[in-house]
């Protein structure tokens, strides 16, 4: 019958719709209680890494400590202890903002590499192509090119803080806060002799990734803050990174502490806007946390960028640096271990994670004095037992 077989066809659509919903439900419900499943193994071992951790915050003597433990390539566990401000008895939450510091070289870093994949920038390119303001360099009277990979891997010559003479260029400026431009940030070191030939060896600057930056901005022709949220916030939904821009009002702001003999006092709050690619980051712990995934991960750079990024680069004598491009990089065991620290007022933070087996660790403290890698070393050997 007509009606019949009408009513045959639409029950038979309308099964193969269920059919099709069932299959999808079913295999996004065991995606998420694969991943629900990894999140509850950590949460199932809370105790013992809570114990770690608080075991060297006592014999640290730390105010205020945030971890996150990558496992899987995934975010498993983040957690807060002790004061973000002690004197007015704020704890440490994983929203608690911690200054970055040298880890802040590495988001320099996959943005140039970006680039490089993009064909907008070129490693091996002299950085005044794009920076013609910069002053032409020399060594021993004869001039010299630094270029961008020497830049990323710290070869370049560029001047640091205290291993060479910091010669700055003297102007007025019309604007409140003119090196929230990473060129003009350029002034506070751009007349500084170099402390090597470029490329002759390892020597480890702050000053060469705000040169860095200006070339990334320049490069991407867009603000370099900018190109970070675009490039890297965005997409792995980091919503609290920013720059530390100390005019600016910003909630749960961890306080800085120091320490004087026996005494533990709050730190300054130094102003780190003019080293924004080279030190002027901060964020929450479960952003550094994701930041350090979406690493693990992979898919920031090309493959073949990143197998670049985390292979020591050698200098032009043949000796290896123990640093990638804008990452560290270390073999202990055989096991290859990529990162990054950071030492600044306010501040220690320690990024790192083991590519292969896809674990990380991050730690974030607001004691100057603190020791966050003795406390990621730690936290390793208890991770790995709990594949």
């Amino acid at each position: 019958h007509p009606q019949g077989l009408e009513l045959f066809r639409v029950s038979t659509m309308n099964m193969t719709r269920l059919v099709f919903i069932l299959t999808l439900f079913t295999v996004c419900t065991s995606a998420s209680l694969e991943l629900f499943g990894q999140e509850l193994s950590l949460q199932q071992h809370a105790a013992e890494i809570d114990a770690v951790v608080i075991k060297e915050m006592k014999s640290q003597q730390l105010v205020g400590l945030a971890i996150g433990i990558i496992h899987n390539g995934q975010v498993g566990y983040v957690k807060g202890y002790g004061f973000e401000d002690r004197e007015n008895k704020v704890a440490v939450t994983t929203r608690s903002l911690f200054r970055w510091a040298s880890i802040s070289k590495t988001l320099t870093a996959i943005t140039a590499l970006q680039l490089v994949d993009q064909k907008q920038l070129k490693l091996d390119s002299d950085v005044r192509s794009l920076i013609p303001e910069f002053p032409q360099q020399s060594y021993d009277g004869k001039p010299v090119t630094v270029t961008i990979r020497q830049l990323l891997s710290h070869h370049g010559g560029i001047v640091h803080y205290s291993n060479g003479k910091v010669v700055r260029t003297r102007r007025k400026y019309t604007k409140d806060h003119p090196f929230k431009d990473v060129v003009v940030a350029l002034d506070t070191f751009n007349r500084s002799p170099l402390v090597h030939a470029p490329g002759k060896q390892f020597s480890y600057t702050t000053h060469g990734f705000i040169l860095l930056s200006a070339a990334v901005q320049r490069a991407g022709n867009e603000p370099f803050a900018e190109q970070v949220n675009k490039r890297i916030a965005q997409p792995l939904k980091l919503t609290t990174l920013r720059p530390d821009y100390q005019w600016e009002t910003i909630p749960h702001r961890a306080v800085g502490y120091k320490k004087i003999g026996n005494i533990i006092m709050r730190s300054t709050n130094s102003d780190v806007s003019w080293k924004l690619g080279g030190g002027g980051f901060l964020s929450s712990i479960e952003d550094l946390a994701k930041y350090n995934a979406g690493l693990v991960r992979g898919g920031l750079v090309t493959k073949t960028s990143q197998e670049t990024m985390w292979t020591p680069q050698g200098t032009s004598q043949g000796q290896p640096s123990g640093y990638g491009l804008g990452f560290s990089v270390r073999s202990l065991n055989g096991i290859k271990y990529v990162g990054h620290s950071g030492a600044q007022e306010k501040t220690r933070t320690d990024l790192s994670f083991i590519p292969q087996k896809k674990i990380g660790v991050v730690v974030m403290t607001n004691s100057e004095y603190g020791k966050p890698k003795e406390i990621a070393r730690a936290l390793y050997p208890l991770l790995r037992s709990f594949d």
